[in-house]
């Protein structure tokens, strides 16, 4: 059975910042994030299954990143949804604007789409697993 295309919770935040090191390391420091080159992965887990573990990614970016484009804004959600496939058929039929095509890697699948204020959002189809085995337990909990 084919699960519904929906958004099942928050992926990750990605926000600018003049230095994104600086950044990571004060969050490290002064808030005890489990920092990397990418930011810091939280850890919890999934309420329909406890057993596994899932993943939501803090990230600051750049300020002349073009990773958020067209939005102008300061920031971008990430966005996990189950079916991605089917919540792209959706989404295309209400006219939400799709930014691009869905990339796969291992870790999961993503697109980008425009929200009605304009923000641009990364929705991620994850495949948890494999970060659990590439984390090694460096992560934020």
């Amino acid at each position: 059975m084919e699960k519904e295309p929906k958004v099942t919770g928050i992926g990750g935040i990605f926000f600018k910042t003049t230095d994104p090191n600086a950044t990571k390391d004060w969050y490290r420091q002064n808030l005890g994030l489990v920092t990397d080159q990418y930011g810091s992965s939280f850890e919890f887990r999934n309420t329909n299954n406890p057993e596994e573990i899932n993943y939501l990614q803090w990230s600051p970016f750049t300020d002349d990143t073009t990773y958020f484009q067209p939005s102008p804004k300061e920031f971008m959600i990430n966005y996990r949804v189950q079916n991605l496939k089917g919540l792209l058929v959706k989404l295309k039929a209400a006219g939400v604007t799709i930014c691009d095509e869905v990339e796969e890697f291992e870790y999961g699948k993503f697109v980008h789409i425009m929200d009605l204020d304009g923000n641009k959002l990364e929705l991620w189809e994850p495949v948890d697993h494999v970060f659990t085995e590439i984390l090694e337990g460096k992560t934020t909990k």
